[in-house]
């Protein structure tokens, strides 16, 4: 009988002993993406051709709509759905776009002679501009251009996000967006009137001298910022390895704590937050349900998790060929609404390839 009960706990041991290297195989093979270029300002490699689409930068979508894309060096925003097919609209947004994002309040209205409606999609800009597009504003819709609402002189905007905040039961509505020359993040209520937050002004006191914010997202009601190095005129990013941070911050501009410092982080901008659901299910694979932080210095994809303790570092997404995707010049990211802009489980991105002079938007799929 013992010698029985020795046979079984050594066989147990040994089943046990190849099962965690066979859980690992499995995790990791999870970890290869298929990246695929879905439109570029050229048509180079298959990709559909848009002369537009040049350092295509910020990228968001509402609940039904396509992929609104901002186009810094053609002053313009572009519609793609999740195949990479074009919709016939065309925005003109004035000042170099970076970052956009979709409003489906009834704030942020703006006007143009006698017409006048809340932007549905609005845009920061390089000139320190904040821009909104209504589609009858102005008339005949669909409106040729965003209309500028609010400028800041002196700022240089790299990114914009939008939140809300609710305080004794009423709920405000905000834009933030990162002024990267003086190194702040600059709010607007919903009449996009410049305001300041009693939460706090989007401070982490642990980031040094010389690094600003850059790029920005709401994800599920937390304000992320990523910090990248500024140049000697703080107008450009430096690029660099362990050049950046990323923070989390309340809408009310609180600072809830770092989720990631130097490290792999290269002038990162892009945010995202995998999902993960249903439960039990990996719908992108082994980073699902982990904050994904795009940078732009390198073009790679880095995976953070939150623990008890903080943030752990998952890693870097991977291609087919078992190596890190890098794509060049890579800039906003996101994840698609299960209807014209793509899958939910289908990662969307924007770059600015060969030093911004091109343009390319894609996807990455598990």
């Amino acid at each position: 009988m013992v010698r029985r009960a020795l046979t079984l706990l050594a066989a147990l041991g040994l089943l046990l002993a190849f099962a965690v290297p066979v859980a690992a195989r499995n995790i990791n093979s999870m970890n290869a993406y298929k990246v695929t270029n879905l439109v570029s300002d050229t048509g180079v490699g298959g990709t559909l051709e848009d002369p537009l689409l040049v350092n295509a930068w910020g990228i968001t979508a509402g609940p039904m709509t396509p992929w609104w894309v901002a186009n810094n060096a053609t002053s313009t925003s572009t519609l793609y759905g999740g195949s990479g097919a074009k919709f016939s609209i065309e925005v003109g947004v004035a000042g170099h776009p970076t970052g956009t994002v979709f409003n489906g309040s009834a704030d942020f209205v703006v006007t143009s002679g006698a017409a006048h409606g809340p932007a549905r999609f609005l845009f920061a800009t390089e000139g320190g501009q904040i821009l909104g597009w209504n589609p009858a504003v102005p008339p005949p819709a669909p409106a040729a251009d965003a209309i500028v609402a609010a400028t800041t002189a002196g700022a240089i905007y790299k990114g914009l996000a939008i939140g809300s905040v609710t305080s004794g039961g009423t709920t405000a509505n905000y834009l933030y967006a990162t002024d990267f020359h003086h190194a702040r993040v600059d709010v607007f209520d919903g009449s996009f009137h410049p305001t300041t937050l009693t939460g706090g002004s989007f401070v982490d006191p642990g980031i040094p001298a010389g690094f600003a914010p850059f790029g920005i997202q709401n994800l599920g009601g937390t304000i992320y910022v990523t910090y990248a190095k500024q140049d000697a005129d703080a107008v450009d990013e430096i690029n660099g390895g362990g050049l950046g941070y990323v923070s989390a911050f309340g809408p009310d501009g609180s600072f809830i704590g770092r989720v990631a410092s130097r490290g792999a982080l290269n002038a990162p901008w892009g945010l995202a937050w995998a999902p993960s659901e249903p439960l039990g299910t990996h719908p992108f694979g082994k980073f699902s349900g982990d904050l994904l932080v795009g940078n732009f210095g390198n073009g790679r994809i880095h995976a953070y998790a939150p623990t008890d303790e903080g943030w752990e570092p998952r890693g870097v997404l991977k291609g087919t060929n078992h190596r890190p995707i890098s794509i060049d010049g890579l800039w906003g990211i996101g994840f698609g609404n299960d209807a014209a802009a793509g899958s939910k489980n289908v990662l969307y991105f924007a770059a600015g390839p060969d030093d911004e002079a091109h343009g390319l938007f894609g996807s990455i799929a598990p």
